[in-house]
């Protein structure tokens, strides 16, 4: 079966779920003088639970099918560039260049961070010469390096045992994580080549009046600009192998490692990006104090909230009134990119809200390329967010490519050791990288209490 109608069948699949659930959350509500009640039944709460799960797996399948459909379709659209440009550089130099280019600052970074005098800039005979000692260094050490190969690795900062700089690996992973994280996915992501992002906050006003043709012209107010820092945090995965296996293995060990730091990072990185107390972590946005008053009255550096009525839970009437009531405290300019981010447990919840003309609130995305929504608005799965709870923040609605700034200082470094553990070889790899709140009016939640 081919990717696309693997893709078409799961979509259909779908459809067909999200048609049964409507169909046993109608059975469950009857009408009684006019007001919904629930017919209480453990067995069609179990079957809608169990439609639900199928609903989130069919849609996980989907947007799996999605990525290898557009990687397939990116292998040919390079294939077609370079069979239709022969007189053209080709986009592989235009990549090694762009690697190149990423290698010598990341070189200097790090030499600069050392105290170490800056490296010239490396060729790229200089740079294929590194990458390919690299790859062998990272399987059988640094002691299997010939001269030929040793003298290449001094690119690389420092001859003695300093090789640091990896940018293939690091792009590959920084690509999957960007894949993996669903808060990378909508936030904007600024990579830097210092220790914090500094940004001006423009929130005031000027003042002004009427006056008469005569009257007496007094100063009014200056508009004031602020600042804001988004320092960076270094995380870090420290996956090991024997030195056997990496002596007599067959398979990929960069992508095996690769792999490796990938899921580490964007289990760490997902979580601070959400919850993080912006102690030796990114701050997440859920940790920032909320108020429930209007943009216009409420302190900068606190974010709205409207309030269910009830603990750990939607008010029994009118449930879905809280979603509209979370849209409409936003101003029109920041709904144009807006999503919802919230976790299982609250989707199971909105799925069975209806609107004023009786449809479903929650729809799933039928087509290629098109997520679920909400009221309208994309949905983003992340069950980091906060469990249902009394006063829990559970539920978030915002622009995050305004509202939440992330942060990446270049590259990301590699450090094999095959002392510590023996006979275990360790990888030691770091990324520094930070997020915060930089727009307080972009993301307003929905609060459990």
């Amino acid at each position: 079966m081919s990717l696309e109608t693997e893709l078409k069948s799961t979509i259909e699949n779908i459809g067909r779920a999200h048609t049964e659930f409507m169909a046993e959350c109608d059975k469950l509500y009857a009408k009684k003088d006019g007001v919904a009640g629930a017919v209480k039944s453990a067995m069609a709460e179990l079957k809608i639970e169990n439609l639900s799960q199928a609903i989130d797996d069919l849609t996980g399948k989907k947007e799996d099918l999605e990525k290898r459909l557009k990687a397939d379709k990116d292998r040919i659209d390079e294939l077609e560039k370079k069979i239709n440009r022969p007189g053209f550089t080709s986009d592989e130099d235009k990549l090694e260049a762009k690697a190149i280019s990423d290698f010598n600052v990341q070189a200097k970074a790090i030499a600069r961070d050392r105290g170490l005098p800056q490296p010239a800039d490396a060729s790229p005979e200089q740079y294929r010469a590194y990458k390919s000692g690299m790859q062998k260094m990272l399987r059988q050490g640094d002691k299997a390096l010939t001269d030929e190969e040793r003298k290449a690795m001094s690119v690389g900062v420092d001859p003695d045992g300093g090789y640091f700089v990896t940018p293939d690996m690091s792009g590959r992973v920084v690509t999957r994580l960007f894949d993996l994280s669903p808060i990378r996915q909508i936030a904007n992501v600024q990579a830097i080549s210092s220790d914090r992002l500094e940004g001006i906050e423009d929130i005031n006003e000027a003042d002004a009046g009427w006056v008469g043709e005569t009257g007496t012209r007094s100063d009014t107010n200056t508009p004031q600009v602020g600042k804001y820092e988004i320092p960076v945090h270094e995380m870090y995965a420290q996956p090991k192998a024997t030195q056997k296996l990496l002596d007599d293995s067959s398979v990929d060990i960069e992508g095996w490692l690769s792999g490796k730091v990938t899921d580490k990072f964007a289990r760490v990185e997902g979580a601070a990006f959400i919850v993080g107390n912006g102690i030796a972590k990114p701050r997440g946005f859920t940790t920032y104090t909320t108020a429930a008053t209007a943009d216009a009255s409420r302190t900068w550096g606190e974010l709205e909230h409207v309030a269910t009525g009830v603990n750990a839970d939607f008010a029994a009437t009118n449930p879905a009134d809280h979603l509209f009531d979370l849209e409409a405290a936003f101003k029109p300019g920041y709904l144009a990119g807006a999503s919802w981010v919230t976790r299982r447990s609250v989707i199971v919840k909105v799925r069975k809200f209806k609107g004023s003309d009786n449809n479903y609130l929650w729809q799933p995305g039928l087509q290629a390329g098109k997520p679920s929504t909400l009221i309208g608005y994309p949905v983003v799965m992340a069950e980091d967010m906060p469990a249902l709870a009394e006063d829990s923040l559970s539920m978030a609605l915002g622009d995050f490519k305004l509202g939440y700034q992330i942060v990446d200082r270049l590259g990301i470094r590699i450090l094999r050791d095959p002392f510590t553990d023996k006979p275990y070889v360790k990888f030691y790899t770091i990324k520094r990288t930070g997020g915060a709140v930089v727009h307080f009016e972009c993301i307003k939640f929905i609060k459990f209490t």
